[in-house]
């Protein structure tokens, strides 16, 4: 084989493997979104699993994988929350939160694309695109919200949709950063 095209192979085994590990982090946001933690205001991981595919691959790749993960429920795969799905789910008063993740990706990759992905960017970067994502999905509820049952007012709305889950999160987040770490390290 020439040395061009053992270059080539490997460029084609390296695409075949980011593909690969894009669909997995896809699944990955799917099954955490599945696993409910009951509190007064039930968590899912889904916000974990948000944080590790962006810190595993890179906000290119971990946005690609969020943004697939909703084009699956927004087909009808039960993806979200609840085993739910279908577009009903994204135009209801939560999906603003959901779409709000890719929105966090985007967020990421510019962030990390400007000053690089030493820990305290990408821990900045998370949080940025996390306080993003809680306010698109915050508006987007209220709207929704609003009409269907009438005013309601932001604070309420901070109340019912981001005060409660402000310290899971962060926990989700640190949490998220100690295993993507170590799971970097084995997979590289």
């Amino acid at each position: 084989m020439s040395a061009n095209n053992k270059g080539s192979v490997l460029t084609v085994r390296s695409k075949t493997s980011e593909l690969v590990y894009m669909a997995i982090c896809a699944a990955l946001i799917a099954i955490c979104s599945w696993i409910s933690i009951p509190m007064t205001v039930p968590f899912t991981l889904q916000t974990f699993a948000v944080f590790f595919v962006l810190l595993l691959l890179g906000g290119k790749n971990g946005t690609i994988s969020i943004a697939v993960y909703v084009i699956l429920g927004l087909i009808g795969l039960p993806v979200f929350s609840g085993f739910a799905g279908g577009p009903s789910v994204l135009l209801g008063s939560t999906g603003g939160y959901i779409l709000g993740f890719i929105i966090m990706g985007l967020i990421y990759l510019l962030i990390t694309g400007i000053f690089g992905n030493r820990t305290v960017v990408t821990i900045m970067a998370l949080i940025a695109g996390l306080i993003i994502c809680y306010a698109f999905g915050t508006f987007w509820f209220m709207f929704v919200y609003m009409r269907k049952t009438g005013p309601v007012g932001l604070l309420t709305v901070l109340s019912w949709c981001v005060f409660p889950f402000v310290i899971p999160d962060l926990l989700k987040l640190a949490l998220a950063l100690f295993i993507s770490k170590r799971v970097r390290s084995v997979i590289k």
